[in-house]
């Protein structure tokens, strides 16, 4: 697949002198993986790293007792950062990430990678403000399981699964993984939140009735 220039959707890339970003046009290549496809998994040392062009991947870690967790999600025009953390550690990944979408992705192999990292200031400051970014985020997850009220917490998850939209699809155990709790404290969450008549339920859907409601659950922390 051809997508042209694609330094130009990454702000660290674009910043780059124009020889630099033509060598990566040169050395990195294309892929292109279909909704579910795992990206990486446990078993993987990561030789490359990795810039999704298009489409979302979810970063999930499951525990030996089999309970997943959700730590983060990568956007369209971002790195992943757990590819990075593994790549410079020469380290298998302790996370999988799935496409949640059709996905497009530029490899940029470690050699080109390395070089890089070590004489462009430019693209070594978006490697790691990338990096930092996302240590923030996992810090939170981690303050979210082990300080947050599980009503609000779900009711935010709820409000940023929907979006624009009034109805998302999702599983109670979805759910459960996404916010690292057990499937039986979100259906008894949800239960509430339908007897308050914030949510509607059927067989693997929630519709949003009250998204005023909801918001105000998510900001009462």
């Amino acid at each position: 697949m051809v997508i042209g220039d694609w330094t130009d959707r990454f702000q660290g890339t674009r910043a780059l002198p124009r020889r630099v970003r033509d060598q990566l046009i040169q050395v990195a290549h294309v892929i292109q993986l279909k909704k579910g496809q795992q990206v990486f998994g446990p078993d993987n040392i990561p030789d490359s790293l990795l810039f999704l062009y298009d489409g979302r991947i979810r970063v999930s870690q499951t525990s030996e007792n089999g309970r997943e967790i959700v730590l983060y999600r990568v956007d369209a025009g971002e790195s992943c950062v757990l590819t990075t953390a593994c790549m410079l550690a020469e380290e298998a990944y302790n996370a999988e990430g799935i496409a949640e979408t059709d996905v497009t992705a530029v490899v940029l192999p470690k050699p080109a990678f390395d070089r890089l990292a070590a004489e462009e200031d430019e693209f070594r400051n978006f490697v790691f403000a990338a990096y930092s970014r996302r240590l923030i985020d996992l810090l939170r997850v981690v303050d979210d399981v082990a300080f947050g009220r599980i009503d609000v917490r779900l009711a935010e998850r709820l409000l940023s699964l929907g979006g624009d939209h009034k109805e998302i699809s999702a599983t109670h155990q979805q759910l459960a993984s996404e916010l690292g709790t057990a499937r039986e404290v979100i259906s008894r969450v949800l239960q509430d939140f339908q007897k308050r008549e914030m949510i509607a339920q059927s067989r693997g859907r929630i519709a949003l009735l009250d998204k005023p409601a909801l918001a105000a659950l998510a900001s009462s922390d």
